[in-house]
C-alpha cells in the first residue's frame, strides 16, 4: 500500500516545485536609499503591524513577481503595483504601507482582478539602477541645481527633495524644536558653508556642505541630523 502512493507523491511533488519555484520576494527598508532595518517577504503580509512594520516602509526591492503595496491593512486605501527592481524613496507611500500582496501569480490570492469600485494604481516610479552611492563632492550633489524656494538651508523629510521642507538661515542647536529632529533625508544648501550633526548643540558625528542639492544623505547622517550652523 506505502508503494501505492508513491508514484502519487512524485507526482504532487512535480506539480508542487514550479509554483514554489514562482514565488515572488520583496524586501522592506526603514530608511531611503535601502538602509535601515529591512523586512523580507516571500508571501501576503496583510498587516504590518504584526511585524512591527507599519507605516515604516522608505524603500523597497522587489527581487521577484510583481507585488501591490497599500497604505490600509487588508489590502485597502492607496495601492500601488511595483515589478521587479530598486525603489530608493516612495513618493506617496514613505512611512505609509500597512499591507502587501503578490499579484498576477495564477493561482495566488489577489491576482490582477481588482474590484470595480477601487481605481487601478497609478504608474510606480522606474526602478533605479544599482550603482555606488557617491560621496560628498565639494559643492553638493546636483552642482548648480536650486529649487525655487528661500533660505539659506533647506531639509527635506525625503529623499530627492521631496515633502515639505523646512527652510533655515541661521544655525538651529536643537532640531527637535522644529519637529524635524532625525528627519531630514535629503538638503539643498542655497549659500554659505553649512556643519549638519547628529547630535544637539553641534556634538557627535558632523559634515560639512557646502552649495548643492543633495538628494541623499550619506556618510550616517540619514534621518539623524538633530543640529546645523554655518561655519563659512
Amino acid at each position: 500500500m506505502v508503494r501505492s502512493f508513491r508514484p502519487a507523491l512524485l507526482c504532487a511533488a512535480t506539480f508542487l516545485a514550479p509554483l514554489a519555484a514562482s514565488a515572488g520576494e520583496i524586501t522592506l527598508f526603514e530608511d531611503a536609499g535601502f538602509r535601515g532595518r529591512p523586512v523580507t517577504l516571500r508571501s501576503d503580509a496583510g498587516d504590518l503591524s504584526r511585524m512591527g512594520f507599519n507605516d515604516k516602509a522608505s524603500s523597497v526591492i522587489v527581487r521577484s513577481g510583481t507585488w501591490e503595496v497599500c497604505k490600509d491593512a487588508n489590502y485597502r486605501g492607496n495601492c500601488r503595483t511595483f515589478g521587479p527592481g530598486r525603489y530608493g524613496s516612495m513618493p506617496g507611500m514613505n512611512d505609509a504601507i500597512s499591507s502587501v500582496r503578490e499579484v498576477g501569480r495564477p493561482g495566488h490570492g489577489g491576482g490582477d482582478h481588482r474590484p470595480d469600485h477601487r481605481p487601478s494604481p497609478p504608474r510606480p516610479p522606474r526602478p533605479e539602477p544599482e550603482r555606488p552611492h557617491p560621496g560628498y563632492p565639494g559643492h553638493g550633489h546636483g552642482g548648480g541645481h536650486r529649487p525655487d524656494m528661500n533660505g539659506a538651508v533647506l531639509l527635506f523629510p525625503d529623499a530627492g527633495m521631496r515633502g515639505r521642507p523646512v527652510r533655515l538661515d541661521r544655525e538651529v542647536h536643537d532640531l527637535g524644536r522644529y519637529g524635524f529632529n532625525d528627519r531630514a533625508e535629503s538638503i539643498v544648501v542655497n549659500y554659505g558653508r553649512w556643519e549638519f550633526c547628529v547630535d544637539a548643540n553641534f556634538r557627535g558625528r558632523c559634515v560639512v556642505m557646502g552649495p548643492g542639492s543633495y538628494g541623499r544623505l550619506h556618510g550616517g547622517l540619514d534621518r539623524r541630523i538633530s543640529s546645523l550652523r554655518r561655519v563659512r
